[in-house]
Order: structure tokens, then C-alpha cells, then sequence
């Protein structure tokens, strides 16, 4: 490939919209398979097996949720530091996706074992609890590299933002196909199981389905980061702590997006899938409603291109969160009026429009989180000269955390409450506690998270600025490879190691 030459600001603004190619046909693949894996697993029943398999109290379950939030806030902040400072011949984020891929998966497997190990104790169980406390800090832990790895790789794979925007979209396209199969079936036969019409171990089930899952979602991650590689140069002198402290605090879109995320942690939910299951009576209920808009999700992925071109990504973001909302509000309202929320004449239509009416934005949702998390770390490298995307994440990701250790365990608390009781026979909650689950999934979600809509007015990236601020990073990123490509080895040992010489005009190239 060739090596881009912009000669002016003028042709760099011209570059910022033309559709150029960083990325191989074999790392595109590779980079559809990693982002399915994300989704190759039953994490969405995970709840329904702490609760009804494993069962662990709720009441041990929000003194975890407490601890272990304030481990992961302290932890988050030492290995963002490592992460940062990270210079290797394989890139600065790679090592850690392939070397501690394999390792975590097989930790977590552990997680499917716990009711054999302990079978037949009560959820009070302090030493099936202190088990289950014990492997979910670890694989936290392990888990807080790879995190603070992935998000910062996914900003260095191309520079260019209108291929990134291409790579996101396509990804999720083609993932959507495959990667909610195995949940779907899992549903299906969750269902025909605690509705007595499969003899299943209901044990057996999530294990068998849990285990292979695990296991194949990290044969997909690890062949990504092999093929794949980072192409935004970092600079060889790494950035001191202060420096990493800077990046953060006047990087306003990543404040914004703080801000924003920070207070829709606030908002109060169960999960839809309580709703179907302990309301209406199943879970394939919410397979469902979700044909119809099944097509029009892959068809909102069209719409992707032609609105990025027309709207802002500010607009976008706002309109996105907007309409979701709003319709979410319509099914509240309907279904708390006369008791339709236990009406499955009422609610199953209704819900199917409401997931055809979403589906339409669905393309642009997936899309538009991701860019703005990447147009916030391009921002730190415009603003400040280099690239801090571990201290970036970790600071995102932190306030997300602070916040989670107070709502997971508002939200175990909150089951109590309501009177739920674990392990009773679906669909024999009381009518009370029915109403709750109702409309923490529907209404109450969308009234206490309607905040987090404000800071989004305030997100300054959009028009010309952004166009600017690309055009920048492109002059700025041709003439440090220049500057390194046309080194002698006296000034690249002034500068750094100079076996990296090689992988930084690899990097450059286009």
C-alpha cells in the first residue's frame, strides 16, 4: 500500500471524507468473528442462574456487589497506569488480549462448576458464597487488562475515522446474523425446562450451554488479536502519570460521556427478561416480539452511512436515546393502565410494535457509542500531542463503576423489597411484585436515566471542529513518521529504542 502524502490543511480536510482502506479482507473477517464472539454467550440469563441455580441471597449478594465495586475501582486505576506505559515490539495494547485470552477464559469456567461443588446448600451458604465472592474479584481483575486493552485497540486499528465508521457497522451487521443464536435456542429450551415440559437439570442446561460458549468466544477473540494490528502511532516517550491525569481533564468529550453515562447509572431496572419470565410466564415471549423487527434491524444499518454524512454525531446521539425512550414511556403507560401488564393479549402486540418501531435505530445505537468513545480518544491526541487511551477508558469506565457498586446493590435490595422470592414457581409472584418487575423494566428505567440526556446538548465534536480536528491529526501523523522513518540511529536512540523503527513506519503506512 501506498504511503498517504497530504501536502496542505486543504487536501487533509478532503482526506477526512474520502473512503480510504487501512484494513485487509483477512482482519476484517477476523475483527466480524471477534465482535460476534462478544455476544456468543447466555450472559443475559446469568441473573436467573445466581438466582434460581446457584442461589445465593440477594442480601450477601448486595454486600458483594459492594466490595467488589470498590476493589474494582482501585484496581482499574494501577492497571490503566501499566497499560499506558506499555511499549512493545507486538503494540501497546496487543500482549494483553494474547497473553491473558486464554488464562481468564479458563478462570471463568469456574463459574459453571460452583453448584457442583456445593449442591444442595441454601442460599445463605457462607462458604458457597465466599467461593463464588473469591472467582468473581479474580476474573474481574483479569478481566479489567483485557477490558482497558480491547477499548483502546478498537481506537488504533485504522486512523481513519470514515473506515472505522465503515469496520463498526459492517461488524455489527454481520455478527447480528449468528451471534444471538445460541441465546435464542438457550430461551427456547430455558423455557420447556422450568415449565416442566423438558425433565432437564436445569444445571445441566446453563453448564452445557455456558461451557462450549466460553470457550469458543476466546478461540474468536485470541485469532483477532493475532492477525489484527494497531495502526494509530503512539508516542515513544510514555506518558508520565500527570500526563495521563491531563488527558483526562481537558478531554471534554470524554467528560461528557462520563457525565452522561454516570448519571444514567441512576436509572432503577430489573431487566426485561424478569418480565417476561415472571409476568408473562416466558421467556421465548421475548424472542417473539422481536421477529417482526428482526429484519428491520439489519435494514437500520443502512441508514448508518447516509445519517453520519447528514447529521452530526452529537444529533445522533441525542435523537438515538430520545426515541427509545420515548417508546418505552408509551408501552409504561399503556400497560399500568387497568392491569394490562399482566395481559398477554395487550402487552405481547404491544411489545412487538415497540421492538419494530426500535428496531429502526437499532444500526445507529450500536454504531454511535462506539464512535463517540473513539472521536474522545483522537480528541486526547488533537489536544495534548499523544494518545492516553488506557487513562481515557479507565477514567470512563470508573465512573461507571463507582456508580454500579451503589445501583447493583440498590438493585438486589430493591428485589427484596418488592417480595420477590427466589426459586418460586414461575409466574406465582404476587400481583405487587408483578407490577414492580413491570415497570422497572419498562417505565421506571427511562424516568430515573431521563438525565443523562442533558450532557449530550454540551458533546462540542460536531461540523467544521471535527473536520478540523481530523484533518490536524492526519498533518501531525505524517510527520512523525517521516520523523522516524528518516531517523538516523543516533537521534532514534535519543528518542527511544530504535528497534521500533520498523514497526512505526509499518504502522504509518496507509
Amino acid at each position: 500500500m501506498a504511503e498517504v502524502e497530504v501536502k496542505s490543511r486543504e487536501e487533509a480536510l478532503q482526506y477526512v471524507h474520502q473512503d480510504r482502506r487501512y484494513v485487509g479482507s483477512k482482519e476484517t473477517l477476523a475483527y466480524i468473528l471477534y465482535d460476534a464472539s462478544q455476544s456468543l454467550n447466555i450472559s443475559k440469563y446469568n441473573d436467573r442462574y445466581i438466582y434460581d441455580v446457584v442461589k445465593i441471597d440477594f442480601g450477601l449478594l448486595a454486600i458483594q456487589n459492594m466490595i467488589a465495586g470498590v476493589w474494582d475501582v482501585i484496581n482499574d486505576t494501577f492497571i490503566g497506569v501499566l497499560v499506558e506505559k506499555t511499549r512493545t515490539r507486538w503494540g501497546k495494547f496487543r500482549p494483553y488480549m494474547l497473553f491473558l485470552q486464554i488464562p481468564l477464559t479458563i478462570i471463568g469456567l469456574w463459574f459453571w462448576f460452583i453448584p457442583m461443588i456445593f449442591p444442595n446448600t441454601p442460599g445463605t451458604y457462607i462458604p458457597k458464597w465466599l467461593t463464588y465472592f473469591a472467582m468473581s474479584v479474580i476474573t474481574e481483575t483479569a478481566g479489567t487488562f483485557t477490558a482497558i486493552a480491547a477499548t483502546g485497540f478498537m481506537s488504533t486499528i485504522t486512523p481513519h475515522p470514515v473506515e472505522r465508521t465503515r469496520l463498526i457497522t459492517m461488524a455489527n451487521l454481520c455478527s447480528a446474523f449468528f451471534e444471538n443464536g445460541p441465546v435464542l435456542l438457550f430461551g427456547v429450551l430455558y423455557d420447556l425446562t422450568i415449565n416442566n415440559k423438558l425433565h432437564w437439570n436445569l444445571y445441566h442446561l446453563f453448564a452445557g450451554f455456558g461451557i462450549p460458549l466460553a470457550i469458543l468466544s476466546c478461540i474468536l477473540a485470541f485469532n483477532f488479536f493475532r492477525v489484527a494490528r494497531e495502526r494509530v502511532m503512539q508516542t515513544i516517550e510514555t506518558p508520565s502519570i500527570k500526563m495521563g491525569l491531563k488527558a483526562i481533564f481537558n478531554n471534554k468529550p470524554i467528560l461528557i460521556l462520563c457525565l452522561s453515562e454516570f448519571l444514567a447509572r441512576f436509572k432503577i431496572s430489573t431487566g426485561r427478561s424478569n418480565y417476561f419470565i415472571d409476568v408473562l410466564g416466558s421467556s421465548t415471549y421475548q424472542t417473539l416480539v422481536g421477529i417482526p423487527g428482526s429484519p428491520v434491524s439489519y435494514i437500520s444499518y443502512s441508514l448508518v452511512a447516509p445519517l453520519r454524512r447528514k447529521f452530526s454525531t452529537k444529533a445522533l446521539w441525542l435523537f438515538n436515546d430520545l426515541y427509545v425512550d420515548s417508546l418505552w414511556l408509551i408501552v409504561f403507560i399503556i400497560g399500568s393502565i387497568g392491569g394490562n401488564f399482566k395481559k398477554k393479549i395487550v402487552m405481547l402486540p404491544l411489545l412487538t410494535l415497540e421492538e419494530f418501531l426500535q428496531m429502526w435505530a437499532y444500526g445507529l445505537g450500536k454504531v454511535i457509542t462506539n464512535e463517540i468513545r473513539n472521536e474522545a480518544m483522537d480528541y486526547c491526541e488533537w489536544k495534548n500531542g499523544y494518545r492516553a487511551e488506557a487513562m481515557t477508558g479507565v477514567a470512563k469506565d470508573l465512573v461507571l463503576k463507582l456508580t454500579s457498586v451503589v445501583s447493583n446493590s440498590i438493585t438486589s435490595i430493591v428485589f427484596k423489597k418488592i417480595g420477590y422470592i427466589q426459586g418460586k414457581t414461575v409466574g406465582t409472584q404476587s400481583d405487587r411484585t408483578k407490577w414492580w418487575i413491570f415497570a422497572m423494566s419498562t417505565g421506571i428505567p427511562v424516568i430515573t436515566g431521563m438525565f443523562s440526556n442533558i450532557p449530550k446538548f454540551f458533546y462540542p465534536l460536531y461540523g467544521k471542529k471535527r473536520d478540523a480536528m481530523y484533518a490536524d491529526l492526519i498533518l501531525r501523523r505524517q510527520a512523525m513518521a517521516e520523523r522516524v522513518s528518516n531517523a538516523t540511529a543516533d537521534e532514534l536512540a535519543a528518542i527511544g529504542d530504535a528497534e521500533r523503527k520498523g514497526e512505526y513506519i509499518q504502522n504509518s503506512e496507509v
